[in-house]
């Protein structure tokens, strides 16, 4: 009852209100001012350099797409559809608009609460601006308690969704492709991400550059796939619009009205997965964003909405509109990575498929190697977390080993809850620090709107 509440009915309402809220308070900033969000995400840095151990911002979104890349646009969009039927994918649209407000204002705090190695290394996220937040108000126990189940919350949900779910989906594809064993695919993934995780470091700036190569060339040619199977069925393609709009306001009982829209299964699953594909408002991107060397912290921010775009309106736009044109039952495969492959194969035949496999087992890899980041930065957070690291990467490491095997509907409900749990939290967090996000916002892009003025003159 209590998962059901919060994954179907408390979070797709509280997403949809922060966003709008957000939306209105900062007055349409940043995403009704396109020339400051450019120049914010122009290539010149803060006074730091990367060589003396920070992340240059584009890295940091890398590093966050990652995480997001492959669970969210081949099975979470297969999943909806599946579940949610085609209208899932209007409200996955919807909620990427008031995600991009969303992830904005996490990243803007996550850069403004972070710390600073001696190295010079940044680091933070969700759970330190929650901590300072606390503090600030006077509530020191609950300012000990709650990041702590942050922390406790972000970790389990990288062994669940960040671990188990992407390597079943993984091994999933690779056995139906190429017929491998699926215990051999979770034993890949391991030895390509494990050295990485419990290396020197325990990861970090490493991890930073295999995904800085990894996302660009994944995301380049998931797009040219996509795009070549819409062009060779370019007559279904207008049918396929059509039954996402159609389908997107028929709710799951004939109730009607302002309940029936606020209980249609297209609506919750779409919102859920649309969470899962672009993970904003929960809390987990800032963790990574939290490294860059960003000129401000709403530049930062800006960069938090390129990566919603690219990930919720472009890729799973397009994995979603190639499963609508092949025709293809909904009940095709697993309803997840196998009916995106069998999607792509009927339209561009076994080569397709054998393409795609090769990308969902990069995407698998890069989206491992994000949440193995996440779960030692979340222990970095606690106190005397560090000395945990090693059980918590040979924990991980089993439980890459189990994922190629075991049946993932039991662990799609601990990462539901986890991730419901969490933007339940963080979002509490936001509202409660919305006069700082406006500040910040107001700063940043008044620097943007002088300097834009300088350069003309």
């Amino acid at each position: 009852m209590l998962n059901w509440l919060l994954t179907g009915g408390l979070i797709p309402a509280a997403l949809m209100g922060c966003g709008l809220f957000f939306l209105l308070y900062l007055r349409g900033r940043p995403l009704l001012c396109p020339v400051q969000m450019l120049r914010a995400l122009s290539p010149k840095r803060s006074a730091g350099a990367e060589g003396r151990g920070r992340t240059s911002p584009f890295r940091a979104v890398t590093l966050a797409l990652a995480g997001t890349l492959g669970v969210g646009n081949i099975v979470g969009v297969a999943s909806a559809i599946r579940i949610g039927g085609p209208g899932a994918i209007l409200w996955m649209w919807v909620s990427a608009l008031f995600a991009m407000i969303l992830k904005y204002a996490e990243i803007l705090l996550a850069v403004a609460h972070r710390r600073a190695e001696g190295g010079g290394r940044f680091f933070g996220g969700a759970i330190y601006y929650l901590r300072d937040l606390l503090q600030k108000k006077r509530l020191h126990r609950l300012g000990a308690i709650l990041p702590t189940v942050f922390a406790l919350l972000l970790l389990l949900n990288s062994l669940s969704m960040g671990c188990v779910i992407q390597v079943n989906a993984v091994s999933g594809a690779l056995h139906g492709i190429w017929g491998f064993p699926k215990w051999l695919c979770g034993l890949l993934l391991l030895l390509l991400t494990l050295p990485l995780l419990a290396g020197k470091g325990g990861g970090g700036k490493a991890v930073c550059r295999v995904t800085e190569l990894l996302v660009p060339v994944m995301t380049l040619g998931y797009v040219i796939l996509s795009v070549a199977a819409l062009v060779v069925r370019r007559e279904a393609l207008v049918e396929a619009l059509a039954s996402i709009f159609r389908d997107a306001l028929q709710p799951a009982s004939g109730i009607g009205g302002v309940v029936g829209f606020l209980t249609s299964r297209a609506l919750r699953v779409g919102t859920m997965r649309g969470l899962l594909s672009n993970e904003a408002g929960c809390g987990t991107a800032p963790t990574a964003h939290a490294s860059a060397d960003a000129k401000s912290p709403c530049a930062q921010g800006v960069w938090g909405i390129v990566e919603v775009f690219v990930d919720t309106v472009l890729l799973c736009t397009a994995t979603a509109l190639v499963i609508l044109c092949s025709g293809i039952p909904f009940s095709q495969g697993d309803g997840g990575v196998m009916m995106t492959v069998q999607a792509y194969g009927a339209i561009l035949g076994g080569s397709a498929e054998r393409f795609l496999g090769g990308a969902i087992l990069c995407f698998g890899w890069a989206t491992l190697l994000c949440w193995g980041d996440y779960g030692r930065e979340s222990l970095l957070a606690l106190r005397g977390g560090r000395r945990l690291y090693p059980l918590y990467a040979l924990l991980f490491g089993l439980c890459t080993v189990a994922g190629a095997i075991v049946a993932p509907e039991s662990v799609w409900g601990i990462a539901d809850f986890a991730i419901a749990a969490l933007t339940s939290i963080n979002l509490c967090a936001l509202l409660a620090m919305r006069r700082e996000i406006r500040e910040e916002t107001d700063r940043g892009f008044s620097k943007a709107s002088r300097g834009r003025t300088a350069s003309s003159e």
